[in-house]
């Protein structure tokens, strides 16, 4: 497989980036069909996002090997595994701030799952989307650590504005 961006602002290196990979040896890089659908989503989201902003945001964890998954304990129905989700943080960059980035794509883009990651303090440390090429949720959840344990759940307007400042 040739070497080669996902989309205009996401190279293939950000696109299959893992320390944990390259520390334990395990091979990040994905068939062909999933690197379909990582374009798919690079374009559809991150590159929609990008432009609305017209700012820099970091690709904190987009594809993950089966093998990758399941060293840094990811969910069994990960869809990072399939291609179909990216991690993104604005606040690396200072701006847009991942607040500003979650309600962009909550109000205007198609999605599967969006999810407010991290919270800590009204913070928030990340944003996880995914996007499939059939039929999409459209699940907004929060996932924050409570009592050491992540914990997800459903968004609603009233816990968002208790979570995050």
């Amino acid at each position: 497989m040739a070497v080669q961006n996902i989309s205009d602002h996401i190279t293939w290196g950000e696109a299959i980036s893992s320390p944990t990979a390259k520390q334990k040896g395990i091979s990040n890089v994905p068939d062909d069909n999933t690197l379909q659908n990582m374009k798919h989503v690079a374009t559809n989201i991150f590159e929609k996002v990008r432009m609305h902003f017209g700012k820099p945001i970091k690709v904190t964890s987009f594809y993950r090997s089966a093998a990758l998954n399941v060293a840094i304990g990811g969910s069994s129905t990960s869809q990072h595994v399939k291609g179909q989700a990216l991690d993104m943080d604005g606040d690396v960059y200072g701006s847009p701030s991942n607040k500003e980035i979650f309600e962009y794509i909550s109000k205007n883009l198609v999605f599967d799952q969006l999810i407010i990651e991290g919270i800590v303090k009204g913070s928030i440390a990340w944003i996880h989307c995914s996007l499939t090429k059939g039929t999409n949720r459209k699940q907004i959840l929060f996932m924050y650590s409570k009592n050491g344990k992540n914990v997800y759940e459903a968004f609603t307007e009233t816990r968002y504005r208790e979570l995050v400042s």
